[in-house]
């Protein structure tokens, strides 16, 4: 298991995606540690005296690929007040920390996967879609959903993994022009497939909504997997 470690980070850059979503680039000052795909990171935007106590703090999937050890990246929404500020005041040269890694939201991949992911919920899969290799053997089949067209910030990354890779396929799925993800319209492609795995990854209406249509299907609570990141 990976140490966890306390780094001091600069923001390198900024990207708006519209309607309050935005990912973010930070330039630590240490290597990043090892990490697993899946696992987060706490993000704190006051400053942190070594060997004092960690500051309010919000856990950010890592986006950003495991083996690049230089620059971390998120993407969040704005939702609340800590969110509120993260807009305000992640600029390019401003300083945080972040404390990672954190969390055991990993793909076993000796089985079959099916990722949903809803809105910046596809970053607690990003780094394992970026680690895969075209030999992969086990499918992986990707259902991501946003509101509009223009915040699937991951869209075009997702085409073009599922170009590279043969066992993945990927599904955008816009509330605005179709329905929400749903695990009953997902069943033909779910049910194609060897003892697979669910993963959830998204706001908590739609992980329950998911939840309970995957287990009505018949699907073992333990081969539904939710990365409660709300």
């Amino acid at each position: 298991m990976a140490v966890v470690r306390r780094l001091r980070c600069t923001v390198a850059r900024v990207t708006d995606h519209g309607e309050h979503v935005y990912s973010v680039e930070l330039s630590p000052t240490q290597p990043i540690p090892r990490f697993a795909p899946g696992q987060f990171l706490h993000l704190a935007l006051d400053s942190y005296e070594v060997d004092g106590f960690w500051p309010d703090s919000r856990v950010f999937s890592i986006a950003s690929p495991p083996d690049v050890r230089t620059s971390l990246s998120i993407t969040y929404a704005v939702k609340g007040i800590f969110t509120t500020r993260m807009e305000q005041e992640l600029v390019v040269g401003a300083p945080v920390w972040v404390k990672l890694p954190y969390g055991e939201f990993v793909i076993d991949q000796g089985r079959d996967a099916v990722l949903f992911a809803g809105g910046t919920g596809v970053t607690a899969f990003t780094a394992f879609l970026g680690s895969l290799h075209p030999e992969h053997a086990r499918s992986v089949v990707l259902f991501y959903g946003a509101r509009t067209t223009d915040l699937f910030v991951y869209g075009p990354f997702a085409d073009e993994r599922a170009a590279a890779v043969p066992a993945l396929t990927s599904h955008l799925v816009c509330e605005a022009t179709d329905s929400r993800l749903d695990a009953d319209h997902a069943w033909r492609e779910i049910e194609r497939l060897t003892d697979p795995v669910c993963y959830l990854s998204g706001p908590p209406a739609m992980l329950a909504a998911l939840t309970r249509q995957l287990r009505g299907r018949g699907l073992p609570p333990d081969d539904v997997r939710i990365d409660a990141w709300e």
